[in-house]
């Protein structure tokens, strides 16, 4: 059985994601690990060491009685889905988040990261917040971000952005793969300045590896990067966007320098890092 990791702070945003947890774990026979990280305030005066102990005790208890509460609402949402059945672990810990998840990623041999995010308020945040940017950068297993208002849809379209590098034939294998389970269709999209010779041969190579597999292969010629994708999306219905994590740091500058400034404001599809 493969395992999902659901990092949680039990907002609404979370809970949407949840969702996308379940129906991942159903379709690729999975339990879901839930992740309640927090971490303990030290006063900000220092006449108090003396009773610091009482402190974070108190506030350990506080955290504890709060994930009580919030767990079985979780389990609520998995049987008002039909997914009653679906195994879930639940575990507590105090620590840093991403240091947490990339702990008990490796420790519990996580196949995939599920994980709800709010979008950048203002264009100077990175896109999807820091955490998600920071856990699709470090983690080595493929992290599904979902913002905060995307509405469950069954994935039916996957689109692949790509450059039609060799080092991208892995990553399109892999979500070739999820896409087989959940009976998706992909699209590789290619974007391309147009006022530059462009040599198509190794699209040729990529059609040749990925033929009879349902695969699509479509280019732009364009400037705007990010107002493609986005056209792209919403003319074909896409469910899904898959990036290919090639670098540590390559997700976060990549938002940060571009895609954040459309992106961040008009994404509401869940997106797949693919390492």
């Amino acid at each position: 059985m493969k395992k999902i990791l659901f990092p949680t702070d039990f907002s609404d945003v979370s809970k949407n994601a949840f969702i996308y947890a379940l129906k991942l774990a159903d379709a690729v026979d999975a339990e879901i690990i839930t992740l309640h990280v927090y971490a303990l305030d030290s006063p900000a005066f220092l006449d108090v060491s003396i009773y610091l102990q009482e402190i974070y005790e108190y506030e350990e208890l506080s955290e504890f009685e709060n994930y009580k509460d919030e767990i079985p609402i979780l389990r609520n949402i998995a049987q008002a889905n039909d997914l009653g059945h679906i195994p879930i672990r639940n575990v507590l810990i105090q620590g840093n988040l991403v240091t947490e998840m990339l702990k008990i990623s490796d420790d519990e041999n996580i196949d995939f990261i599920v994980l709800g995010t709010k979008g950048a308020t203002h264009l100077r945040q990175i896109f999807l917040g820091t955490t998600l940017t920071k856990i699709m950068d470090e983690s080595k297993v493929t992290v599904l971000g979902v913002p905060e208002n995307c509405q469950f849809a069954p994935i039916n379209k996957i689109l692949f952005t790509t450059k039609y590098h060799f080092n991208d034939i892995e990553a399109l294998q892999k979500t070739k793969n999820l896409a087989k389970i959940l009976n998706s269709h992909i699209d590789c999209l290619n974007i391309k300045p147009p006022h530059k010779v462009h040599n198509d041969d190794y699209v040729t190579d990529f059609k040749n590896i990925f033929k009879d597999s349902g695969v699509d292969f479509n280019s732009v010629l364009s400037d705007d990067v990010e107002g493609s994708i986005l056209n792209f999306i919403q003319q074909n219905n896409i469910n899904m966007l898959a990036i290919h994590i090639i670098h540590k740091g390559f997700f976060e500058k990549l938002f940060q320098v571009s895609l954040s400034k459309k992106l961040a404001v008009n994404i509401n599809i869940p997106i797949l890092s693919v390492k």
